[in-house]
């Protein structure tokens, strides 16, 4: 019996990794949950779960990581407000399953200074595959990793003519159901670039050796191709559900999870080359996951306040990766890397990403 804490359990991870637990009751005990601001929500997960303690906001999250006894933490928090917890689960020693990206992205050498080989589980699809893809062989043979992205709603379009895209398009996800943030980022593949530098961090693999390729079927969630040419790919229909029992209980499988491929039925599966000139973001990514230090924290602030422009009508869809990078630019990283200069640096970048939106 694993005990385990939800952090973010009223958002879409949380929500599946408590279907997940109430499935398997036998396997999982809910011993603590966290929500942002659903406080009537959260009341009745806690009822429904026999759950003692909460907590409302990622402060209390942390608290609630580092008081309660827990096997695992999921982190399903929405945004870098998720550091916060995530260091506070790797200082108790909790296995981490980790669904906030960010809180690794933002964090970097920070989060990686204190987690033990193995303490971090990703959740994410694409990571989950690579863990689970990486089981074939060891660290030297891992010649490169291939992420995979379905393209989001404007797949094979040209940058000419993304400039008037709407946001009701660009929350037009033809795969997945996520909130606005997320889904806008799947639109201009901002969240394969920090998916991207995510792998890095986790897998400990050059940047140059992970590329991204456009999958729109979204079966393959990712690839390792090792040194002797064998390429193993984890494919299973798009469910999230399969990446968060793993979270909850790697790196044992969950039976009765997900449904597995119809392999009786004929299917085709297209990979096609990622157009970096429409979708600038996956390289500025890299680039930024190069330089380091507080540079991801800035681009990923950066995006978040160019996302909201754009959705307000202040800035054009192609001009969001265009602010970023502009704030990229100017940035002038701190000569340590500590909580409070990340802080500042967001801080920074928000009030740059506004005034290059306000300057037009």
């Amino acid at each position: 019996m694993r005990r385990v804490i939800v952090l973010g359990s009223t958002g879409s991870i949380g929500t599946q990794a408590l279907e997940v637990i109430r499935a398997n009751r036998h396997r999982f005990e809910v011993v603590g949950l966290s929500a942002n601001s659903s406080r009537a929500l959260l009341a009745s997960q806690a009822e429904a779960f026999s759950v003692e303690h909460t907590a409302l906001g990622a402060e209390e999250a942390a608290q609630l990581a580092r008081d309660i006894d827990a096997d695992v933490i999921l982190n399903g928090i929405t945004g870098s407000v998720g550091l916060g917890p995530t260091l506070a689960a790797l200082e108790v020693g909790r296995t981490l399953a980790l669904a906030n990206k960010e809180s690794l992205i933002v964090g970097g050498d920070l989060v990686r200074r204190i987690a033990r080989p193995g303490q971090i589980v990703p959740v994410d699809s694409e990571h989950s595959a690579i863990a689970q893809a990486l089981r074939s062989g060891t660290g030297p043979e891992v010649r490169r990793l291939v992420l995979t992205a379905s393209g989001g709603p404007f797949r094979g379009r040209s940058r000419e003519s993304l400039h008037a895209v709407t946001p009701a398009e660009a929350l037009a996800h033809p795969t997945w159901d996520m909130g606005r943030v997320v889904t806008t980022n799947s639109a201009t593949l901002v969240n394969k670039g920090l998916e991207v530098i995510e792998a890095h961090l986790l897998f400990d693999v050059a940047l140059e050796d992970i590329d991204v390729v456009v999958h729109p079927q979204s079966i393959v969630h990712s690839m390792v191709e090792f040194v002797d040419g064998s390429t193993i790919a984890q494919a299973s229909p798009p469910d999230m559900r399969l990446p968060i029992s793993l979270g909850l209980d790697w790196p044992h499988r969950v039976g009765g999870v997900g449904t597995p491929l119809d392999w009786t039925r004929a299917t085709s599966w297209t990979f096609e080359p990622l157009d970096e000139e429409a979708f600038p973001a996956v390289a500025l990514a890299k680039r930024v996951g190069r330089a380091g230090s507080t540079y991801p924290a800035v681009f990923n602030a950066a995006n978040e306040q160019a996302v909201d422009a754009f959705h307000q009508g202040a800035l054009r869809f192609t001009a969001i990766v265009d602010t970023v990078a502009g704030v990229v630019d100017a940035h002038e990283p701190p000569s340590d890397l500590t909580l409070e200069t990340l802080a500042e640096a967001e801080r920074w970048a928000r009030e740059a990403a506004d005034r290059a939106v306000a300057a037009g």
